[in-house]
């Protein structure tokens, strides 16, 4: 899945160029690029399928040159996550009616590489023609109120687990309570199913999603895939695949694993899981000189000089038209900071 705008990420991530094709940990590849190299161990590159908006299908054929364009699926409008992974079964199934498949978004990291890959494989084995809905969960860490939480029961298969409820972000007092309890871990938004199991799921949990997209059946893999979507795609319902299917199912299942995963969703996230030098700062930027600056984390354009004294706890971030100077504990109010910069200034910096 990559259709998503990284607003948190603003100015670097952009409307035009947003997170998911940008260089963020300074490796000289993309989140996406990354994330596409993460799965070749899995399945080969002729099964991958990149679900993003019609306005990025450019930059995905320019960051992974090797895919058809029969693997980049375009979203004519952003409706969230469940329309998009029915979209993409419908189009699986067509293919391989007996296909298993992995979902992922294209902008987190993962740092143990060979943990994921087994946990990956685990999760296939376990789904392969079962009606079960597997997601992968993270060992959490600290009470964080950004995450997703899954409680699971007793195992059902070796280190596959029955989930018992999901709960969205919630406050830092349940957060703690989660944590205390052992029993609950962060949802990593990445999930496994047989394509079957998935679209069952649609057809009794969110009729209305799996109606419409039924009607493209036997356009699906044909020159008119694309005009049927167009037409019916931007009908459908607004929602999370979280919402739609998984805290309605009764056949979910979780993986608990630690494999250094980030969802990446702010600056703050990308601080913590980058190399910071002696003063917990991070710096991307050839020409940067700080004088009792702590705790930072400064992004600007190569051979910028940039000179910064008394700084605590603060993200810098200059992409040449923009620049943000903004509290690193308070990043959450910058998702509001663009509204009003649009209301303000329009649309010419977003």
């Amino acid at each position: 899945m990559a259709g998503g705008v990284g607003s948190r990420f603003w100015p670097g991530s952009r409307e035009s160029r947003p997170k998911q094709f940008l260089d963020m940990l300074g490796v000289g590849k993309s989140l996406l690029q990354l994330t596409y190299e993460r799965f070749l161990p899995v399945c080969p590159p002729s099964n991958f399928f990149i679900v993003t908006n019609a306005a990025y299908r450019d930059l995905v054929k320019e960051q992974l040159p090797g895919l058809s364009d029969h693997q980049i699926l375009c979203e004519p409008s952003r409706n969230n996550t469940a329309p998009c992974i029915a979209y993409a079964s419908f189009k699986i199934k067509d293919l391989d009616p007996q296909a298993n498949i992995v979902i992922t978004p294209s902008d987190h990291i993962v740092v143990n590489q060979p943990v994921f890959v087994d946990m990956i494989g685990k999760a296939l084995r376990f789904a392969a023609g079962k009606e079960a809905l597997v997601t992968l969960g993270i060992q959490p860490t600290r009470p964080d109120t950004g995450y997703g939480y899954i409680q699971y029961d007793s195992p059902a298969d070796n280190s596959v687990y029955k989930v018992q409820r999901f709960t969205e972000k919630p406050d830092l007092a349940t957060a703690r309570q989660f944590l205390e309890s052992g029993d609950y871990v962060w949802n990593a938004g990445i999930f496994i199913w047989n394509v079957s199991a998935i679209l069952n799921a649609f057809e009794q949990l969110s009729p209305d999603i799996f109606a419409i997209l039924q009607k493209g059946q036997g356009k699906y893999n044909t020159p008119e895939e694309q005009s049927f979507i167009d037409e019916y795609y931007p009908s459908t319902p607004n929602i999370s695949v979280d919402f739609a299917i998984l805290e309605k199912a009764g056949n979910v299942y979780t993986i608990p694993g630690d494999f250094g995963w980030s969802d990446l969703g702010t600056w703050a996230s990308l601080h913590a899981e980058c190399a910071k030098d002696e003063n917990d700062n991070l710096v991307q930027g050839d020409k940067v000189m700080l004088v009792d600056t702590d705790n930072c984390l400064i992004r600007v354009p190569a051979g910028k000089l940039v000179v910064i004294k008394d700084l605590s706890d603060y993200i810098v971030v200059d992409t040449g038209d923009v620049l943000l100077i903004h509290p690193k504990s308070k990043e959450q109010e910058i998702k509001q900071v663009v509204g009003d910069v649009k209301t303000i200034f329009g649309e010419k910096y977003l």
